[in-house]
C-alpha cells in the first residue's frame, strides 16, 4: 500500500483561504486575517503564513504592501462575484459604526491564548465559580420545561430576587421596577433608544469605559466628558455644563470606575443628585462592579439615595459570576421599565430563560453571597501582589492609586505614551489596554488588571513592559 503524500502547510492554507473566497465568506475587498492570526489557527511559522499569501498574490487573487492589511482582489474573482454586493460600502455606511482600530485589535487579540492579558477585565479562571455554577446548572436542569417568550421584562421570580438583592445594599425596587437584560451592554442600548432622543448630549466621566464604545454616538448623541479627581466625577463641574431638558443625561460609574478603579465618596454622590435634580436631569448609575469591594463596602449606590426616581440603575452578574451568563438588570421608574420592555419585545423577546433560572437560584440559595465573600479574599491578594510589583519594577517611572474594589490599578507614566507602549507590548505577546481608548487626555496611562491574569502572568508581563521602558529610555538618550 502506497503512503499518502501530505500536502505542505502553506498550500493547505492557500486552499482554505481559496475556499472562503468562493463561499462567499471573503468577497473582493474583504481584508485578510492578519500574519499573526493565521498562524496562530493554522499553528504554524509566520514564514509559512507569508509564503501562502505570496503565492495568493502572485496569481492576483490577494493584494497587500509590507505593514499593511492583505485584501481580496476583485479582478481575480470577477466572475464568481459579478452579483456579489458591495458589503463592505454597505457596512461602511450602515448606522453602527465599527470600533476604534485599536479596540478593535484588542478585542481580536484577547481570544488569542498566546497573548498574555494583564489589562483584561474579566476575572481569571481560578476565580470562577465553577463548582457552585456546577449544582445551579442541575438544579436548574430538573426546572427545564416549556418557557415561551415572556412579556421582555423577564421571569418575575428573578426579579423578586434582585429585589431582595438590591434591598440588602438599601435600594428599594419593587419587582415591577426590574428589568431583566443580557447583560449592562444591552440596558444603555435600550436606554439610548428608548429614553434618550436624537442629538441628545450624554455627560460622563472622562476617562471612561464608554469612550470605547460607539453604542451612544450610533444613535446620534454626543458624548461631553468631566474631568475628575482621586474622588471621582467633579460635581462642581456639573453645575457649569449646558444641560438641556428631555435632550441630556449623565452616565456615572461611581463605584469602582472602569478604567480608573476611583470610588466616589459619600458626600460627593449626594452632592451629584442634588446638581442633578436641580436641573431636573435623568442619571444612568452604571453599578457592575458595586459587589467587587476587598475589604469594607463602598458608599451607598447612588439609586439607595435616589428619592425623586431620577436614578437609571443597572447591576450584572458578568463581573462578579461569568460573562457567558449574558443576565443584567435595570432598575428605574415603573414607566420606563414598561416603554424599555417594549422595546426589548422588538429586539430579542427577552433574555435567555435557563440563564435566568441559573441566575435566581444563585441569589436565592445562598450561593452568590457565598462566591462573593470567597472571591473577596482572592482579589485582595491579588491587588496587592500587582501592586507590589508596580511599586518595584515602577516606582520611578508612574504612580498610581490604590483602589478598594473592582479590577483594576490605572497606572500612569511620567514620560512614555501609551499607544507607543501598548505597540511595543503588543510585538512581544503582552496585551495591554492604553488610556486613550477611554479618551484618557494625558495619553501616558494604562489599565492594569489583577482580576483575570495569574501571578506568573502578572509577573511576567510586568517584567516584559519594564524591558520595553528602559529600551525606550536608552533611544531617547541616545536621540
Amino acid at each position: 500500500m502506497g503512503h499518502r503524500t501530505q500536502k505542505p502547510k502553506h498550500f493547505i492554507i492557500q486552499e482554505s483561504i481559496k475556499e472562503k473566497i468562493q463561499n462567499g465568506e471573503w468577497p473582493p475587498g474583504s481584508r485578510i486575517p492578519s500574519q499573526r492570526s493565521l498562524a496562530a489557527a493554522f499553528k504554524v511559522n509566520r514564514s509559512t503564513v507569508i509564503a501562502a499569501l505570496d503565492e495568493l498574490k502572485a496569481q492576483g487573487i490577494v493584494e497587500g504592501k509590507m505593514g499593511s492589511s492583505t485584501t481580496v482582489v476583485l479582478n481575480a474573482w470577477q466572475s464568481m462575484a459579478a452579483s456579489t454586493p458591495a458589503w463592505n460600502e454597505q457596512v461602511r455606511w450602515s448606522v453602527q459604526p465599527s470600533n476604534d482600530p485599536l479596540v478593535q485589535k484588542i478585542n481580536q487579540a484577547e481570544t488569542n491564548h498566546s497573548f498574555l492579558p494583564i489589562s483584561k477585565g474579566e476575572m481569571g479562571p481560578e476565580l470562577h465559580p465553577a463548582k457552585a455554577l456546577g449544582k445551579v446548572f442541575k438544579k436548574a436542569g430538573n426546572e427545564i420545561g416549556y418557557f415561551g417568550y415572556g412579556d421582555g421584562r423577564g421571569k418575575y421570580s428573578l426579579r423578586k430576587a434582585v429585589s431582595d438583592h438590591l434591598s440588602s445594599r438599601g435600594i428599594s425596587a419593587s419587582p415591577d421596577s426590574i428589568l431583566i437584560v443580557s447583560g449592562s451592554l444591552q440596558a444603555l442600548q435600550l436606554i439610548s433608544l428608548g429614553v434618550l432622543q436624537p442629538d441628545s448630549t450624554v455627560f460622563l466621566e472622562q476617562p471612561s469605559y464608554l469612550y470605547s464604545l460607539p453604542l451612544f454616538r450610533s444613535a446620534g448623541m454626543h458624548l461631553q466628558g468631566i474631568a475628575m479627581d482621586k474622588a471621582g466625577l467633579q460635581t462642581k463641574l456639573l453645575e457649569k455644563q449646558h444641560w438641556r431638558k428631555n435632550k441630556s443625561i449623565l452616565y456615572t460609574n461611581p463605584t469602582f470606575h472602569n478604567p480608573t478603579g476611583t470610588t466616589m465618596p459619600l458626600d460627593r454622590r449626594k452632592a451629584l443628585l442634588c446638581t442633578c435634580n436641580e436641573f431636573q436631569q435623568p442619571v444612568i448609575e452604571d453599578d457592575i462592579y458595586h459587589d467587587l469591594w476587598l475589604e469594607t463596602p463602598p458608599p451607598p449606590a447612588l439609586k439607595a439615595l435616589d428619592t425623586q426616581g431620577r436614578v437609571l440603575h443597572i447591576g450584572s452578574f458578568s463581573k462578579t459570576v461569568d460573562p457567558g451568563l449574558r443576565i443584567g438588570w435595570m432598575t428605574g421608574p415603573e414607566d420606563v421599565v414598561k416603554r424599555l420592555a417594549d422595546i426589548r419585545m422588538q429586539m430579542d423577546y427577552g433574555t435567555s430563560f435557563v440563564s435566568q433560572l441559573v441566575a435566581e437560584h444563585l441569589l436565592t440559595s445562598g450561593l452568590y453571597e457565598e462566591h462573593m465573600h470567597k472571591i473577596r479574599h482572592k482579589l485582595l491578594q491579588k491587588r496587592n501582589y500587582l501592586l507590589d510589583l508596580l511599586h518595584q519594577n515602577f516606582k520611578e517611572e508612574a504612580y498610581w492609586e490604590i483602589p478598594a474594589g473592582g479590577f483594576f490599578i490605572y497606572v500612569h507614566f511620567y514620560s512614555i505614551a501609551s499607544k507607543k507602549l501598548f505597540a511595543a507590548a503588543f510585538k512581544q505577546g503582552v496585551l495591554l489596554n492604553p488610556g486613550s481608548i477611554y479618551h484618557d487626555e494625558k495619553n501616558t496611562s494604562v489599565r492594569f488588571s489583577f482580576a483575570y491574569p495569574n501571578y506568573a502572568q502578572m509577573e511576567r508581563g510586568i517584567k516584559i513592559i519594564k524591558d520595553i521602558i528602559n529600551y525606550l529610555k536608552e533611544i531617547r538618550m541616545k536621540g
